[in-house]
């Protein structure tokens, strides 16, 4: 996997330095944030995989922090760390009612919050919460949300994402160029969801070259327009200028054929209760597979 991704929110500058310098040395992807609502505008930007929160905060208290990460959809998946001053018992409890995951005090132990941070990443992805590559919700997290939808009777639109021509790149360009690849598009799909979508909306990371939204249906056309035309013309950034100019790549196949193969597109196959009938979630996504798949043919 690539590096675990890590939100410090910390307004003491001295500390909030000193944890990005220390788990930046353990191969961690760190980012800080001084105030609250910077930490919630950085959590939709990138998504982390584990947020270290700073109880007083100089705008917003992490307790609200944490609410919001909690009652959001996006969001609610992410392994939350309270680190405090506080020492008071109806304080941890405060914080543990509301979601977080483990509760540190200050002054702490260097490496006991390193372990903590490991095992809350390690639980979360043991339990198929998160993909370790993106951070974002996989497995038994998309299934809930699917278990969820199926009893809603209308409104909703499940939409199959899946990036064309991935493989091919992957052998040409190698896996490290890949898993950026599958980062960049985990964060132009949540900036899209941002930009035309709602707070309540869903999106997953099934495995792969495989992403979900689950969406509102009058919304779902404008998102899947906007997310396949920008992913089209941004993408081209990952290939090198020979390639960008010539619009395709020479990359070998399972057999180690060489073939001609056009750049990276994005088909999405979507599927909801004003256009289909579902008898359970597995014909959710084998239905989103098949429109998605009739997407991809038609490019």
């Amino acid at each position: 996997m690539g590096k675990a991704r890590l939100l410090i929110v910390e307004d003491d500058n001295d500390i909030s330095n000193m944890l990005r310098i220390y788990f930046s040395s353990q191969g961690y992807d760190v980012e800080t944030a001084l105030r609250g609502g910077d930490a919630l505008e950085k959590t939709r930007q990138s998504m982390p995989h584990l947020i270290v929160l700073d109880i007083m905060l100089p705008d917003i208290n992490g307790y609200e922090v944490c609410r919001q990460l909690r009652t959001t959809t996006r969001t609610s998946h992410i392994p939350v760390i309270f680190l405090t001053q506080k020492d008071e018992r109806s304080d941890r409890l405060q914080g543990l009612e509301l979601g977080a995951d483990d509760y540190i005090t200050k002054p702490f132990d260097i490496d006991e919050l390193k372990l903590r941070v490991q095992n809350a990443i390690a639980r979360s992805e043991r339990e198929s919460l998160t993909d370790p590559q993106t951070g974002l919700p996989a497995g038994r997290m998309i299934e809930d949300q699917l278990r969820h939808l199926i009893r809603q009777p209308e409104g909703w639109s499940f939409m199959d994402v899946r990036i064309n021509s991935f493989e091919p790149f992957k052998n040409l360009y190698g896996f490290i160029a890949a898993n950026d690849v599958l980062r960049f598009t985990a964060m132009l799909l949540g900036e899209v969801i941002d930009e035309l979508g709602t707070s309540n909306d869903f999106l997953g990371h099934a495995g792969g070259d495989n992403f979900v939204i689950l969406t509102t249906h009058e919304r779902s056309d404008a998102l899947k327009q906007r997310v396949k035309a920008r992913f089209k013309e941004e993408v081209q950034t990952h290939y090198n200028f020979m390639d960008r100019q010539q619009g395709f790549i020479l990359a070998p196949d399972e057999t180690g054929k060489v073939e001609q193969t056009p750049l990276m597109t994005l088909a999405v196959g979507k599927v909801s209760p004003a256009t289909h009938v579902f008898a359970d979630i597995r014909e959710i996504t084998e239905l989103a597979a098949d429109e998605r798949r009739q997407d991809a043919a038609a490019a």
